[in-house]
Formats: C-alpha cells, sequence, structure tokens
C-alpha cells in the first residue's frame, strides 16, 4: 500500500498536499500559513460540502480523484447557485491514521481539477484522525455587491428554467448499485459530476429572481424555492429535457427516466426563476412557471397535480 498517514505524520501529508497544489496565482498568501489571504471585488459567497464514505460513496464506486471531484463541485455549485463565481475552495479531511498517503494526494488532485473548472484554485484546508472516511470541501467566491440570487424571489408570473444535465448521476448511481459499469457515460456523470458554473452568473445578469442547485432531487430542491417564495411551481413534465441516455437505459432496468429526471439528485443543474420578459441564457430551458400560491400554501404541482413531497429526493437523515 506505500506509505501511510501514521507513517508520514500530519505535517509530512501537509508538504506532499502542497506539492500537489503548487502556489496558486492571483493569491496574496496560500496553502502553508494559518489562512489563506486573496481579494476580490464584491460580496463573499461561502458554502461547505461534506462526503463521509459509507453514506455519500463506496470506494468501489469512486476512485480517490471522483471524491474529490465530486465534494469540490458540490460544494462550488452552491457558489453559482447564489450567481456567484467561485474563486477558492479549502479541503478538509478526517482519515484512518492507515490511510495510504497517496490516497489524500489523488483526492487533492481531484478536488484542483474541479477547481481549474470553474477557475478557482485550492487555497488549503485541514487534515485530522478519524474512524470514518470524511472530506469536506469549503467553498468561497464572489457576486457583485447587492446581486445575490437567493430562494426568495420568485413571482407569480415568472418562467421556471433548468440548466445543466438532470438525472444522469441518478441513473449512474442505479447502474453502479446493479452491479453494472456501462453505459459509461451515466457512471461517469455520478462519479464526476459536471456542474454548469458559467450558467449562475449569466443567470443573474439576465435578472434571474431565485435559484438553486440541484442535490438532493429536482422536486425537492424546486420546492426549497416555492416554500421561500411562497408561490406555487408548476412543473411541465412533458418541457424538462430527458437525455436519450436516460431513455436507453431505463429499460434495462425497468425504470421510468422520468423518475431519474424528477427525483434524482447530484448532477448539480440550476433551477432559476425568471421574469417572462427576460432573455434567457443559452443553457437554460423553461420547463414550468410560477403562480400564486393556493390557501393551502406554497408547493410543487407535476402537470397539475401537487407534488406529496414523497419520492421526489434525498433527506440525510431520513433516506
Amino acid at each position: 500500500m506505500g506509505e501511510t498517514l501514521a507513517d508520514v505524520g500530519e505535517f509530512g501529508v501537509i508538504d506532499r498536499i502542497k506539492a500537489v497544489i503548487g502556489e496558486p496565482i492571483g493569491i496574496d498568501v496560500g496553502p502553508g500559513d494559518d489562512a489563506a489571504v486573496f481579494d476580490h471585488p464584491g460580496s463573499t459567497v461561502a458554502s461547505v460540502d461534506t462526503v463521509i464514505e459509507g453514506r455519500h460513496f463506496k470506494p468501489e464506486w469512486c476512485d480517490p480523484q471522483d471524491i474529490g471531484r465530486r465534494a469540490t463541485a458540490a460544494a462550488m455549485a452552491d457558489i453559482a447557485a447564489m450567481g456567484g463565481r467561485p474563486t477558492g475552495v479549502l479541503v478538509s479531511f478526517g482519515l484512518p491514521a492507515e490511510t495510504a498517503v497517496t490516497w489524500v494526494e489523488e483526492v487533492i488532485e481531484g478536488a484542483k481539477a474541479e477547481a481549474d473548472a470553474a477557475a478557482a484554485v485550492v487555497l488549503g484546508g485541514d487534515l485530522a484522525r478519524s474512524e470514518t472516511v470524511t472530506v469536506s470541501v469549503t467553498a468561497i467566491g464572489s457576486v457583485p455587491q447587492g446581486k445575490a440570487v437567493t430562494r426568495r424571489g420568485a413571482q407569480p408570473g415568472d418562467v421556471v428554467a433548468l440548466a445543466g444535465r438532470q438525472g444522469w448521476a441518478a441513473a449512474g448511481l442505479t447502474v453502479l448499485s446493479r452491479g453494472f459499469r456501462s453505459p459509461r457515460s451515466l457512471v461517469s456523470a455520478y462519479q464526476r459530476p459536471a456542474p454548469p458554473y458559467e450558467s449562475g452568473p449569466d443567470a443573474a445578469a439576465a435578472g434571474a429572481t431565485a435559484m438553486i442547485d440541484v442535490s438532493d432531487g429536482l422536486l425537492a430542491d424546486i420546492r426549497h424555492i416555492a416554500v421561500a417564495s411562497d408561490v406555487l411551481i408548476e412543473l411541465d413534465a412533458p418541457a424538462i429535457p430527458v437525455a436519450d441516455q436516460l431513455v436507453e437505459t431505463s429499460s434495462a432496468f425497468n425504470v421510468d427516466p422520468l423518475t431519474w429526471v424528477l427525483a434524482g439528485g447530484d448532477d448539480h443543474s440550476l433551477i432559476a426563476a425568471f421574469p417572462a420578459a427576460a432573455r434567457l441564457p443559452d443553457m437554460f430551458t423553461v420547463i414550468g412557471r410560477v403562480e400564486e400560491a393556493p390557501e393551502a400554501g406554497p408547493g410543487v404541482n407535476v402537470d397539475g397535480r401537487l407534488w406529496s413531497g414523497k419520492g421526489g429526493g434525498h433527506d440525510h437523515f431520513r433516506g
């Protein structure tokens, strides 16, 4: 297995991590000091995401670079969902002493590759001994002053639109859980999400009134917008894109591909509400509209039927 964390020690591992990261460009103080220092315009946006072995990933399904990319993508997608641009990430580990040093290096390589995809940098992190393998990524970014897009601004008359692939990661998880490794495109989508980072700032510039990334399921996450904005969101199922790969694979698993699209998370696509007169950015597809909340309260309809809140996504403490 080679050297372990116990062999090298905390500071030896930190030196290895620094070697993988290198010297980030545009940072005043990078990895190796008490904290990172960097300048950026506008308001600061921050988010954190944590993945735990056995809960969020299985080693037989994800290699270390996959783990680094998945955790980093999840954190940075939240920045994009606020209309912001990720600028840096901090990667923290909780690991058993017998963990191979190369495993840590490869996770950092994955985190760095994902950060590069969003023009961000790895700023540093933390390392602690733990009986459970845990990787936590904090993403930091910026958004123009007063221009952050929250979940609270959707208005009746707005259209609802989707950017990025949706349902792919859920389909990939189904494939892996049934003991298969193909179609490779779907398995890769689960292992290494591809959030549409640029679509977040583009949506903000186009006048988006509310936005969220789909981490737990399209229906579950869009309901957060409905509740925060006190509106009814009406989705048109035929308008929701269902990729050919999902349709082709669904028959082999006896699954309605729309189930993957509506209930699947981990693709980190973006859902946004826009004024009806807005010119939507190229990557967005209109899939519904915003209406006044009924007396029963805010919620989500799919083709005119109220979604009950069941089977629409993941809940960390119920699923």
